[in-house]
């Protein structure tokens, strides 16, 4: 809902939520069964996504998650 509202409010700015995944790292003692780098590619792909691209969404590797 956060991410719904900061996206309404600031439209110059793309914002969108992230799941990255089980991912393999500290918080889980290296259980996860994503690498750091594929946990972290949906984050790059947002972060550098251009003006045409969605806002307010929730975003997994394999594309939209629905609220």
């Amino acid at each position: 809902m956060l991410t719904v509202q900061y996206a309404e409010a600031l439209p110059e700015f793309k914002i969108n939520a992230a799941d990255p995944g089980y991912t393999a790292t500290d918080l889980n003692d290296h259980r996860g069964t994503k690498t750091v780098q594929e946990g972290a590619d949906i984050i790059v792909r947002l972060a550098t996504i251009g003006a045409d691209g969605p806002t307010g969404g929730y975003f997994a590797a394999d594309g939209p998650v629905p609220w």
